[in-house]
């Protein structure tokens, strides 16, 4: 028998769908229909020029998410995916630690390099030390979620509250991502369409997870269900199941809440049986 997969569907914590009526009217629609996880995405500076689609607003997504864990009571919450390179490492960890406090466990950590050179420069952050910012940080959360007392800039200190580690998805397709998935992560979490990408990816990443002697990580992928084309779910899982996935994030545009919600039920009549 194959492993159970995970439905979750992403939100727009951005535009005009990031007013909290709407973002809260989504997560309780996806808990209520038995969706395991809500995602939300994550820019700080959206330059003018490239604000179509959003009009740059954004919500910080760890501030958000500690508001949903608050006023739901089971459904997962994630970042789909969390800039590191945009935040210091020590004030991204206490972040962290308290949304996975105060929702009792329920925070998806999904992590990424960032791309957006705009962005970049409004932060002040060099592009080119994306990498190298991202691991150091994702060892500082590994090295900080194990000891109550760590250490930064030569200073010990207390880290506290700690709860456990939420899980660590890294985004990203190309090799760097799968290394890093495979040094830092439980889970992998690529932007692939193509199942024979999806599963070449799974291949190597089981690969790079025996070099360094860690549990191979899950795979979590974006899909689109069209509830036009009903038929289709079955297959998209299975293929996706195929490829190597056990974590599907349901994604699509919504003008609001209840559109929103008329998705959220195809998912669950069409897509959570297949799974």
């Amino acid at each position: 028998m194959s492993t159970p997969m995970r439905l979750g569907v992403a939100i727009r914590s951005m535009g005009p769908q990031s007013t909290p009526e709407t973002l809260l009217a989504c997560t309780r629609a996806a808990e209520a229909a038995g969706l395991s996880d809500v995602w939300v995405q994550d820019h700080l500076a959206i330059p003018p020029d490239d604000a179509e689609g959003s009009g740059g607003r954004y919500l910080d997504p760890l501030t958000a998410l500690a508001w949903l864990a608050g006023r739901t009571e089971r459904i997962g919450v994630g970042t789909g995916v969390l800039n590191l390179p945009y935040r210091p490492p020590l004030t991204t960890a206490k972040a962290i630690a308290t949304v996975q406090e105060l929702s009792g466990g329920r925070l998806l950590l999904g992590v990424g390099v960032g791309w957006m050179e705009a962005e970049f420069r409004a932060l002040g952050v060099p592009r080119s030390e994306r990498g190298r910012r991202t691991n150091e940080t994702l060892a500082f959360l590994h090295e900080a979620f194990a000891n109550d007392t760590i250490a930064a800039h030569g200073q010990d200190f207390l880290f506290l509250p700690r709860p456990a580690r939420p899980p660590i998805y890294v985004g990203g397709n190309g090799e760097h991502a799968l290394r890093r998935a495979a040094r830092f992560g439980e889970g992998w979490f690529p932007m692939i369409g193509d199942p024979k990408q999806l599963a070449a990816g799974a291949r190597k990443l089981a690969e790079l997870a025996d070099e360094v002697g860690r549990p191979v990580p899950t795979i979590a992928t974006f899909a689109r269900f069209d509830p036009r084309s009903g038929s289709q779910a079955a297959e998209t899982v299975g293929t996706l199941r195929e490829a190597g996935a056990t974590h599907i994030v349901a994604g699509a545009r919504y003008a609001d809440a209840e559109e929103f919600a008329e998705q959220v039920a195809f998912l669950a009549d069409a897509v959570l049986p297949e799974l």
